[in-house]
């Protein structure tokens, strides 16, 4: 979509470059950007010219930049060990859009936009990534991605605030994890997700989104009981409604989907 509001756009090189002027908006991949009129926003930052490589293995796991795309985050040589690697293309195909739109589409939008069915969000939700964020003051905090996503589009970054990397520890990659999801239509968009992982010692997270307005995250210093399992589920209060799900036929499915998930990982 033309954007017929814009009427200047800039080359981010360095982070003074990120301070924004009224009006002006961060660009990324812009897959959601240009899919809609965005009349409050007369001006765009190109975070891509920043230079950031896409992704970088290290001692203490997979730290992805912003501005990686889906398709790039499927390119990590993913060590013998990461027994979690799979669920970053199941998390990815989880997508309702195009393979085409991976090449675009990039990790912290999906985060940064925070709709309930982020595919981004499920992924690192589910192994306890966390966001390194700038702060305007030339520093950076840090949060896990479970307490950055408030809410149905609602994220705790503050004015001036910009997401830098999604860091990925090694323990979460060496996890074996089971994926459960489901919609109202053979291709339709997400309406509850389910990803479970399975540590070496047997404490077992279980990660719900789509299904709900944030993420939720559970753990167990074992491989859960269905009563377990069930009693940690209603704990959940934010059921999502909109037109792909209503909020007890989610919950019903995410209950089910969540047995599903034990139920595959048990040793």
């Amino acid at each position: 979509m033309d954007l017929s509001s814009i009427t200047s756009m800039r080359a981010a090189r360095s982070r003074d470059d990120l301070a924004l002027a009224p009006g002006e908006s961060l660009l990324a991949g812009g897959s959601w950007l240009f899919s809609e009129p965005q009349s409050a926003t007369s001006g765009l930052v190109d975070l891509t010219t920043m230079g950031w490589e896409p992704w970088c293995i290290g001692p203490a796991g997979l730290s992805i930049a912003a501005t990686c795309t889906i398709a790039e985050l499927l390119e990590p040589p993913a060590p013998a060990d990461w027994t979690a690697a799979p669920l970053f293309r199941q998390c990815a195909e989880a997508f309702l859009m195009s393979f085409k739109i991976w090449n675009t589409a990039t990790v912290g939008g999906n985060l940064c936009l925070a709709l309930p069915a982020g595919a981004m969000i499920s992924l690192a939700t589910a192994l306890d990534a966390s966001c390194v964020v700038w702060t305007p003051d030339g520093g950076e905090r840090h949060e896990p991605v479970s307490s950055f996503v408030r809410g149905a589009g609602r994220t705790s970054l503050a004015e001036g605030e910009v997401l830098r990397s999604v860091e990925l520890p090694i323990g979460a990659l060496q996890g074996r994890t089971a994926f459960r999801t489901i919609a109202l239509t053979p291709l339709g968009r997400s309406s509850a997700v389910v990803i479970g992982r399975l540590d070496p010692d047997e404490r077992l997270t279980l990660a719900v989104t789509a299904a709900t307005t944030r993420p939720h995250v559970f753990r167990f210093g074992h491989p859960p009981t269905d009563d377990e399992v069930q009693d940690a589920l209603r704990t959940i209060e934010d059921w999502y409604s909109d037109a792909h799900g209503a909020p007890d036929w989610r919950a019903a499915m995410t209950h089910q989907l969540a047995y599903e998930v034990c139920e595959e990982l048990k040793p």
